[in-house]
């Protein structure tokens, strides 16, 4: 341990005054908000490694920190492990709010009575198919996790004994449920909790996220509030770009001159007879960036307002043709930042593409991150065998058909680690059945991409993004950086919903770019051979948008 006194941020980061006074607040709650590329994930990591380091969350108390997304999840409690190593960071709990809901619903089902009984191993649904005794969707976690403690005192009390501090990411998204989950667990508590997000940002307003929430936040929970200006993330010229749709967003929270100086950065707006041209088009200019460019395909996105299935299919058509690598995030469904999921395909990866050290570097963390050293060497060396006597098997395999049994030795290396090991990945794998349902989509998933590509390790490639290019919604996108984005289809038609949402879901999308952006737009664009509803062939520019573009 040190003293509060000669704490620094780790790694050498230098943080901006407003986060270096909330990373070592002790007195009271915050309430932070911070535009894109501001750091605000960051901010919470170095504030774990403070409090963690001087003793501020004195043992044996806990951290929580509830995100909206698994993968922001992950990502936070990486950055804090990476932070603060092995010991400290094993008191870092970090959970999505269904999982954190089901947390409470499995140390507590006993409160839960009369037509809200769950027996011990209760299944949760994607379909709400009614609530019973073994079956709930992921809608029923919150509201029965709040009947839970608005009921228990013990519930209520085993909580705030557990946490000195409570970080809640992605703050602006927050529904009245989940808001009213978070003040029965914490309000009126000694228990400090930080909020950060992006007003800006909110694009979850059709699934309830509350409006003045901040604000709600500050008076409810005595917060300061303060304010990260700086913008690590853009090059200027996409930063004044950003800083037009902020005067109209929030213009209290507009960049200061001086962190707009500059002409580095690329934004331009591409217009179209049709939907063909517009993919041909693309396909070529982003052949271009890959091979003369030296871009990765990893460092190109092409974002999308909705259905990208739909906007994207001649572009995914043309992708196909020629070779370039890319994956289709919503057929992905967020399977690939599952941790299982994760531990498959790394696996596979070691066995057939042994030009992979990263994948065995993924593969050895996920499977032993706090074990101590000894530990640690018995499971490399038990790993490493068993990979010896697949890839022996895998050599005797018929060149026909090399990858026939992939599933079968995933089989035997989940039954030599056993389910235990992947059970502690993640809280909702306790229930086994959604663990079941994980390793299914996984498996039905790259089942998938082989029939795309029968070569097991360009599927594997695929599934992991390492090397392809991303097609997405701009809603997935939130949290993620590129150094190109292509904003498709910025049209009326398109952005039809709420005018301010729509404008919070184009800055959402804008502000992903790291260099370049740009955005496109066609006069008609056909519609798909299997699209039945409705569909405008005649398109417009969305005139707005396009306005925000720096003038020459």
């Amino acid at each position: 341990m040190i003293s509060i006194d000669i704490w620094k941020p780790s790694d050498g980061l230098i943080l901006e005054p407003n986060a270096l006074r909330a990373a070592k607040e002790l007195e009271r709650c915050l309430a932070l908000t911070a535009g894109p590329g501001a750091g605000k994930t960051e901010m919470l990591a170095q504030k774990a490694d403070f409090l963690l380091r001087t003793n501020s969350c004195p043992y044996p108390k806990r951290i929580l920190a509830i995100s909206f997304k698994v993968d922001a999840s992950k990502n936070l409690k990486e950055r804090v492990y990476r932070r603060c190593g092995t010991d400290l960071s094993s008191r870092f709990d970090s959970y999505t709010f269904h999982s954190f809901a089901k947390r409470i619903i499995d140390k507590f089902r006993a409160v839960l009575t009369g037509e809200d009984t769950l027996d011990a191993g209760y299944k949760i649904s994607e379909r709400k198919n009614g609530r019973t005794r073994n079956q709930i969707s992921y809608e029923d976690l919150v509201p029965l996790a709040i009947q839970i403690l608005n009921q228990s005192h013990i519930a209520r009390n085993a909580i705030r004994q557990t946490y000195s501090d409570v970080f809640l990411d992605e703050f602006q998204d927050c529904t009245d449920k989940q808001y009213e989950l978070v003040k029965l667990a914490f309000q009126n508590t000694c228990i400090r909790l930080t909020a950060v997000g992006d007003i800006k940002q909110k694009i979850m307003g059709w699934a309830g996220a509350l409006d003045g929430i901040f604000a709600t936040f500050a008076l409810d929970f005595n917060a300061i509030s303060l304010n990260l200006y700086l913008n690590f993330r853009s090059k200027p010229l996409l930063l004044r770009m950003q800083n037009e749709i902020i005067r109209v967003l929030d213009p209290p929270s507009v960049m200061p001159d001086n962190q707009l100086a500059g002409d580095e950065g690329e934004a331009l707006d591409f217009r179209f007879d049709n939907s063909r041209e517009e993919a041909e088009y693309l396909t070529d200019l982003i052949t271009t960036w890959i091979n003369s460019e030296q871009i990765p395909p990893a460092e190109i996105a092409i974002l999308i307002s909705k259905q990208p299935e739909y906007y994207g299919h001649h572009l995914m058509d043309l992708f196909a043709e020629r070779g370039i690598p890319y994956r289709n995030e919503q057929q992905m469904q967020d399977i690939s930042v599952e941790p299982a999921a994760r531990l498959i395909v790394d696996y596979l990866s070691c066995l057939y593409n042994q030009c992979k050290p990263k994948a065995w570097v993924r593969l050895i963390n996920l499977l032993i991150p706090f074990e101590e050293e000894d530990i640690q060497l018995n499971i490399r060396t038990d790993i490493d065998q068993l990979i010896k006597r697949h890839r022996k098997d895998i050599a005797k395999q018929s060149s026909e058909d090399p990858h026939s049994r992939w599933w079968h030795f995933i089989t035997e290396f989940i039954e030599q680690i056993g389910k235990e090991t992947i059970i502690a990945l993640s809280p909702e794998y306790e229930s086994i059945d959604r663990l079941k349902e994980i390793l299914r989509n996984t498996k039905s998933r790259i089942e998938e991409l082989l029939k795309i590509d029968s070569n097991l390790v360009n599927a594997l490639e695929r599934f992991s993004d390492d090397q392809t290019i991303r097609i997405l919604t701009i809603h997935k996108s939130k949290g993620l950086e590129f150094d190109t984005v292509i904003l498709l289809g910025v049209e009326d038609q398109t952005f039809w919903g709420k005018a301010d949402e729509e404008r919070c879901s184009f800055f959402v999308g804008v502000s992903r770019a790291k260099r370049r952006l740009i955005m496109t737009s066609c006069a008609e664009r056909e519609r798909p051979p299997s699209y039945t509803n409705r569909w405008d062939i005649q398109r417009a520019s969305h005139s707005e948008f396009l306005s925000y573009l720096p003038k020459a």
